[in-house]
């Protein structure tokens, strides 16, 4: 699948997201290894606690679905649905992505409607804790 492409499912995840309370819209389209792809958008909740975030969403579809390997993850967000500027995955959400994809995982910042950055996980998360921490 092209960059380009994904960067576009998470454009249009995020027009999906439920967020009454910040106004920040954030959609992820999170590839697999084998060329599958689950979109995810932030779903704010009165309560703060249980929101969660649009890479965490997509990632619990997929390893909901039986997935567990995977290839790259493109975030989009902005204030009302319109981009405005990178959107990069909470800690939260880069723990989670940590413990199923790897450090050299391309995560795309889409920053316009054409344009994106290109980072690593590992990059947003050195020194992860993973599971070869608790690993006996």
């Amino acid at each position: 699948m092209e960059k380009q492409e994904l960067c576009r499912l998470a454009v249009q995840a995020m027009k999906l997201a439920y967020a009454p309370y910040s106004g920040y819209m954030v959609g992820a389209a999170l590839l697999t290894a084998d060329g599958k792809v689950y979109i995810g958008c932030n779903i704010e909740n009165a309560s703060f606690t249980p929101t969660i975030c649009a890479e965490r969403t997509a990632l619990f579809k997929a390893v909901s679905e039986g997935e567990r390997r995977f290839a790259m993850l493109a975030v989009a967000g902005g204030k009302e649905g319109k981009i405005t500027g990178v959107f990069p995955p909470c800690g939260v959400c880069r723990q989670a992505l940590a413990e199923f994809c790897s450090p050299d995982m391309p995560v795309l910042l889409v920053d316009g409607e054409d344009s994106f950055r290109t980072v690593t996980l590992g990059a947003l998360l050195p020194l992860a804790f993973s599971p070869t921490h608790v690993a006996e």
